[in-house]
């Protein structure tokens, strides 16, 4: 096992990080920009580096400032978290050459996976079912591209290869708007992601958005830990999520669950990861859109159920140790919630940065918080708004919900607007408590 982890990230995550790592025995260090050197985790570390400025791109996005800090404090391995460098092939591939763990899949996985198109291919090569559309990159001349629409059927969407979190993506439902949609999401892929090849899915107007949580040693072991519910969104960003998705039976968690382990198992993947889905309850069928090689903003929900901690799972893949379970051991009870507290207006949704004066997380039986805020604490206005996690845990989802509403009601911040608000709103609204909200389900309560 390792004796110090370097954390390369900030906030809930890296203390998240921070926890399990003291859970183990193993010493952290923190690297920080300039103004996270107020950071809980930062605070609680063995040691902290600060590694540049406020800017992403010369701190948390600087691969040899982050490599430096390792070598100097003989840091053994690193935890990516989620975002920043976290799905970054060329940043895995040089703590390893380095001479240190990455705490994540292997380069090359990484490379496959943020690469759709081939992602769609190995899912199929797998078994796993993948939304009808085209089977490679869009074709460059015009009428090959209207009759492949014309085959998929409107409407359509077209995709950014190597985009991804709801960038690079345009729908397209007439034959009359297809060639301009193409020319201006080949130059914003272009512009975004530094690489203008698209392809095309057919566009399910109501689906929901399903994934599911896998584990995999480097002895070849992988196991799925269920399902996860995330289609109440906002502008492709997740808002809530919980876990077991309402409606999903046992069978067919078993079916797809075998699917996703197969092409993980067949990939050689190592480490957690999260393969996405859309979901159409008319014809109760699975499409799969995307594989994330990290660990989510939502992965409390599935520890809750599950009984299993992700992050020291992680850890101890990268150490080289194999998993302590098999599938059939994994047991599914209760039913967890989570929602995603962010600092910002609820109404706008512009971010509130600015000092917390005050903070009383909420309290009760299975209520966790996963937040790295403190009264005193200056929200910065140059990363994402997100300030923290409130999850509730229940018997079912009935207690569950109910729980949240409470936790919800308790908590308090003050100093900076948060979306408190929006949260109460959605649990007290009907058809969220009926469960088997579709993705586009929040912009439509937003509209009223």
């Amino acid at each position: 096992m390792f004796e110090k982890i370097l954390i390369a990230n900030r906030g809930e995550i890296a203390l998240r990080i921070q926890r399990a790592c003291r859970e183990l025995g193993i010493r952290t260090v923190a690297v920080h920009s300039e103004p996270d050197r107020d950071l809980l985790h930062v605070k609680l570390a063995d040691e902290s580096v600060c590694i540049g400025p406020a800017a992403s791109d010369k701190s948390y996005l600087n691969i040899p400032a982050v490599i430096a800090a390792a070598e100097v404090t003989d840091a053994e391995a690193i935890h990516p978290g989620y975002g920043f460098l976290s799905e970054n092939a060329d940043f895995a591939e040089r703590v390893e050459n380095s001479g240190f763990a990455f705490i994540g899949p292997r380069a090359e996985t990484i490379r496959l996976m943020g690469d759709k198109i081939a992602a769609k291919a190995a899912m199929k090569k797998a078994g796993v079912p993948c939304v009808p559309g085209s089977d490679g990159p869009l074709p460059e001349d015009n009428e090959a591209l209207k009759a492949l629409a014309r085959e998929v059927g409107y409407p359509v969407i077209l995709k950014a290869s190597g985009g991804g979190g709801g960038r690079g993506m345009r729908v397209v439902h007439t034959e009359a708007h297809l060639l301009n949609a193409a020319n201006l999401t080949r130059a914003e892929a272009d512009k975004a992601f530094g690489n203008p090849t698209l392809y095309m899915e057919k566009f399910l107007e109501t689906p929901r958005h399903i994934e599911f949580q896998i584990l995999c040693d480097s002895h070849g072991h992988c196991v799925h830990l269920g399902e996860r519910d995330c289609s109440v969104q906002r502008r492709h960003q997740k808002v809530i999520e919980e876990a077991p998705a309402p409606g999903i039976t046992a069978a067919q968690r078993a079916e797809i669950g075998a699917a996703v382990v197969k092409a993980c198992e067949d990939m050689g993947y190592r480490g957690a990861g999260t393969i996405e889905f859309l979901y159409d309850p008319g014809s109760r069928t699975f499409y799969f859109i995307e594989m994330n090689t990290r660990i989510q903003v939502e992965h409390p929900v599935t520890e809750l159920i599950t009984g299993i901690d992700i992050v020291k799972a992680q850890i101890h893949i990268a150490a080289g140790q194999p998993l302590g379970f098999r599938q059939g051991d994994i047991a599914f009870q209760g039913h967890a919630i989570e929602c995603r507290i962010n600092a910002e207006d609820p109404e706008h949704f512009v971010p509130s940065p600015g000092q917390i004066t005050a903070w009383h997380p909420p309290g009760g039986p299975g209520i966790r918080v996963d937040s790295h805020i403190y009264a005193g604490y200056r929200v910065p206005p140059f990363y994402d708004s997100m300030i923290g996690k409130i999850i509730a845990f229940g018997r079912d989802r009935e207690e569950a919900d109910m729980r949240m509403r409470s936790a919800l009601r308790e908590t308090t911040i003050e100093g900076i607007q948060t979306n408190l608000l929006l949260h109460r709103r959605i649990l007290e609204e009907a058809q969220y408590t009926a469960g088997g909200v579709h993705i586009h389900y929040l912009e439509a309560l937003l509209a009223l």
